[in-house]
């Protein structure tokens, strides 16, 4: 264990705080419960949840070595936690060593952070970022990718790695909408761009036999909501080429585990809509705390016409305000029917902090000519084709 303020790297912010890593998934499995307080008393998004991280762990990254730092205060009280996971990458026969957020990759992770009590965020992140200094050349680069560009620990880190590069970039905009707490879904709607359409089409949903919008939550009801979600999910891609949001029997087996795992919390809504006894919509939902997250959807490309999905979202909607929820986050993605529902942005951003070693800088320069040489090829192909070489790219990927 290591006293961040043993460190000598300038004054302490906050009390005394001790640091300790978790090194293996076996240990991770254990921390469930103190990870869960630890979320609840603190106002970091979603996917930091354990129950997130954990399947990921286990059915994306298996490979990666998990570096969780936490620090506890002199009472030993767990005050906040940094989940890393430690990689080499190998780029042009150069082995770089690559800190990174656990659910970084595969599963669209947005809101990564530093995970710490309310009004702890800032004396936390700096323990760790003092700690990961004082321990630099057993890294070359350090990855934090989408965090929100409001985050403590976007400050912090340049605040402490004074003497190593830092880059900060651009990463998403995520379109969200504050909600009137238990306010009229009707007054709501007329704020919207898809009021009539969306009124017109669910009246004619509602003639049909069998019409029904099933709400799932509980963690034994799940299996029959996700296969048809699955389903519906591959079906409304198919037609451009496949996802790129769930791709693959890794991701659906970590998603499977996921949602487990979160309807155990209360924290899943899977919503299914029916029309004569089969599933023609899907919207696979989070909450947390009084948000709303849209994490994924899908339909019947059948039923496009009869506009399923904008019904189904609208519905969501509807529960929202029902369950006295206040916020309502796409995510990311600055897709058009997202604007028809919602006015506001948020974005997220990503900070690389090098050590100082060479293979830091060569992974960088790689990027960096491998981003160069993308760019070259969207100038010299028009529009159409480079858009016709994505989904080629992406029916490829799905096949292999």
């Amino acid at each position: 264990m290591i006293h961040e303020d043993e460190l000598k790297q300038g004054p302490r912010i906050g009390p005394r705080l001790d640091v300790s890593a978790v090194g293996t998934v076996s240990a991770l499995a254990g921390m469930r419960a103190e990870w869960d307080a630890l979320l609840d008393a603190s106002g970091v998004g979603p996917f930091n949840a354990w129950e997130w991280l954990y399947p990921w762990c286990r059915r994306i990254a298996p490979e990666r070595r998990p570096l969780i730092l936490t620090a506890r205060d002199a009472a030993g009280t767990l005050m906040g936690l940094l989940p890393l996971g430690l990689e080499t990458r190998r780029v042009a026969g150069v082995a770089v060593r690559r800190l990174g957020f656990l659910g970084e990759t595969h599963v669209g992770s947005d809101y990564l952070d530093v995970v710490a009590r309310r009004g702890a965020e800032r004396a936390v992140a700096a323990s760790f970022a003092r700690i990961l200094e004082s321990l630099h050349e057993s890294w070359d680069v350090l990855d934090l990718t989408d965090l929100r560009e409001d985050s403590t620990t976007v400050d912090v880190l340049r605040s402490v790695f004074l003497e190593h590069e830092v880059q900060t970039s651009e990463r998403y905009v995520c379109p969200y909408e504050v909600l009137e707490p238990r306010g009229a879904f009707d007054e709501f709607l007329k704020r919207t761009g898809r009021r009539d359409n969306y009124l017109r089409r669910r009246k004619w949903l509602e003639r049909q036999e069998g019409y029904r919008i099933e709400r799932t939550e509980s963690p034994g009801a799940l299996a029959g909501p996700m296969t048809d979600f699955f389903r519906l999910h591959a079906a409304r891609w198919s037609v451009d080429g496949g996802s790129q949001g769930i791709k693959g029997t890794g991701v659906e087996a970590f998603h499977r585990d996921a949602t487990q795992l979160l309807a155990e919390r209360g924290r899943l809504r899977l919503y299914t809509m029916k029309v004569g006894g089969r599933a023609v919509a899907s919207v696979y939902g989070i909450v947390h705390g009084e948000s709303f997250i849209y994490f994924q959807s899908g339909y019947d490309p059948e039923w496009s016409h009869r506009s399923v999905g904008l019904v189904l979202v609208g519905e969501t909607f509807k529960d929202a305000l029902e369950s006295g929820l206040t916020e309502y986050d796409f995510l990311r993605g600055t897709e058009s029917y997202k604007s028809d529902w919602v006015t506001k942005q948020r974005r997220t951003v990503s900070v690389r902090v090098h050590s100082g070693s060479r293979a830091g800088r060569w992974f960088t320069r790689a990027e960096e000519l491998a981003r160069k040489g993308r760019n070259a090829a969207k100038q010299v192909l028009p529009g159409a084709w480079v858009e016709k070489v994505r989904r080629v790219r992406r029916r490829r990927a799905a096949i292999h």
